[in-house]
């Protein structure tokens, strides 16, 4: 279900199988799930607890990988690098946003953010820019001197999204990212991915048990046990884009 027919394909999963071992017994988690995402595209995974949405989400993200299968993410086989590779790949493509936030409490909004950027070669005013524009994206300029101790659950989110900015990549993957906020602060955190979607053209996998949340998606894939039985346009979505289409320029400078 691409974004547009023209956009350029960034995920190919085909035949994906995943099982774990458990005692003696093996347990499927993944069946025979194939699918495609083109860049551009913001699409939900839905599906209930144990559907396996999480670990799909994983695979393409390579936090995990599959016991069979092909996985293209780009023009990279994840299924062929090595731990030390894949780790590298996933610093350079991928940005991660978790249910809770992972903040280090002891660092402040703007400290968390530039993290990832500690492993790059920017000078440490790169670096400073780089965060005044992540931390200005998602309307926190005025806490990037704050604790994430002195920050809203919606506020220590919105920085956590400012930290998967910050390496400009080409898939953001998120976990469950309202699970823990109350509506109205869930309600910000979409409103934020729908602009990086519209406005930036940002890839977007948002795994989710909630509707409300995956009705802002423009396409649904639903999970049960482990086998894809729904993957269709949400034409009903409430992403809207933002009149002339995505812009192409990155919301951030290169790193």
């Amino acid at each position: 279900m691409p974004k547009k027919p023209s956009s350029p394909l960034l995920v190919e999963a085909a035949h994906l199988y995943k099982s774990y071992r458990r005692g003696g017994q093996e347990l499927p988690v993944l069946q025979d799930i194939s699918l495609t995402i083109r860049e551009g595209e913001f699409l939900a995974l839905m599906g209930p607890s144990g559907s396996g949405k999480t670990t799909l989400l994983n695979l393409i993200a390579g936090l995990d990988r599959p016991n069979q299968g092909l996985l293209r993410v780009g023009e990279v086989d994840l299924t062929r690098l090595n731990e030390a590779q894949l780790a590298a790949w996933r610093a350079r493509t991928v940005g991660f946003i978790f249910q809770f936030y992972h903040l280090l409490p002891v660092l402040t909004a703007a400290e968390n953010v530039e993290l990832p950027l500690l492993l790059t070669t920017l000078s440490r005013r790169q670096r400073r820019e780089h965060v005044e524009l992540a931390l200005e994206l998602v309307g926190l300029s005025d806490r990037r001197h704050h604790y994430p101790g002195q920050l809203s659950g919606g506020q220590q989110q919105r920085v956590a999204i400012a930290r998967a900015l910050i390496t400009d990549p080409a898939l953001i993957a998120a976990d469950e990212p309202t699970g823990d906020l109350d509506r109205a602060s869930a309600g910000e955190i979409l409103d934020l991915l729908c602009r990086l979607n519209g406005e930036f053209g940002k890839t977007i996998i948002l795994v989710t048990h909630d509707p409300e949340a995956a009705a802002r998606a423009p396409r649904l894939i639903k999970l049960i046990k482990g086998q894809l039985i729904l993957d269709e346009e949400n034409h009903t979505h409430s992403c809207g884009m933002t009149g002339a289409g995505p812009e192409t320029s990155s919301p951030l400078p290169s790193s």
